[in-house]
């Protein structure tokens, strides 16, 4: 027996997020054909992912004689975009408490889902009607409508 697909409804939320970029999308069709349009993009720089201070990731250097050591190396994207994921799920959590959407579906990499799911506020579970665990962030819209329909 084949799963229904995923629907949203008219004038649901469609969330797209990875570590970097966020697209918020408002269904302008209804539940059998998806019109995402465009409400909100924010895209953040990845921070070096090197210490600034010294040619080599992770690494201290004693001014005096020759001794180095070995640091653990601080992975500055994963951080970043850790905090990203929950920035965006408070973004969702705001809008929810305002009520702004009825029905959301969020698109994300596994990682980024994961770390979202941490920071859903209960509004935010009640209103989330599916998630799809895919990397679309930098797919064309009507990509993005086809994979939401298949899902």
């Amino acid at each position: 027996m084949k799963e229904m697909a995923m629907r949203i409804d008219h004038d649901g939320v469609v969330m797209v997020v990875d570590g970097r970029k966020l697209l918020l999308f408002r269904n302008k069709g209804d539940e059998a054909f998806l019109n995402l349009e465009t409400e909100t993009v924010r895209e953040q720089d990845n921070p070096p992912d090197r210490d600034q201070a010294s040619d080599a990731p992770g690494r201290s250097f004693n001014s005096v004689g020759s001794h180095r050591s070995a640091m653990e190396q601080t992975d500055f994207h994963d951080l970043e975009e850790a905090r990203f994921a929950a920035e965006a799920a408070d973004l969702l959590k705001r809008r929810a408490l305002a009520n702004d959407y009825e029905k959301l579906i969020i698109v994300a990499p596994p990682t980024a889902l994961g770390e979202m799911r941490k920071h859903y506020h209960k509004e935010v579970q009640s209103r989330l009607v599916g998630e799809i665990a895919k990397d679309l962030a930098n797919h064309p819209v009507p990509e993005i409508e086809r994979i939401i329909a298949e899902s």
